[in-house]
């Protein structure tokens, strides 16, 4: 199996949606509502998708997984740290380093 790309938007592909910008221009108390909002949304869909997968209904476990996926990767784009991670990312796409190893967070 080939290595996982280091790049920020193949991790996580949130961070190539246009929307996301409008999300950081957000104040910060409400992003850290928001935040705080998206990552209740996580926990309980992770919560449904086991019991889910307990109950023999994959369909239904595959959906609440791919929701507590899509929470958290919007909760990551948007969290602390969110606005160094865009800056690092579009100096990437510049043709410039990311820090000091080249990987955004």
């Amino acid at each position: 199996m080939g290595a996982r790309s280091s790049r920020a938007e193949v991790r996580n592909p949130v961070l190539a949606l246009p929307a996301v910008a409008r999300l950081r221009a957000l104040s910060p108390e409400a992003r850290l509502a928001l935040l705080s909002v998206l990552l209740d949304i996580q926990s309980e869909a992770r919560l449904r998708a086991e019991r889910s997968w307990q109950s023999r209904k994959p369909p239904v476990a595959a959906y609440w997984a791919a929701c507590g996926v899509y929470a958290g990767h919007i909760a990551r784009a948007i969290g602390p740290g969110a606005r160094a991670s865009a800056r690092l990312t579009a100096r990437k796409r510049r043709g410039g380093r990311g820090g000091a190893s080249g990987r955004a967070l």
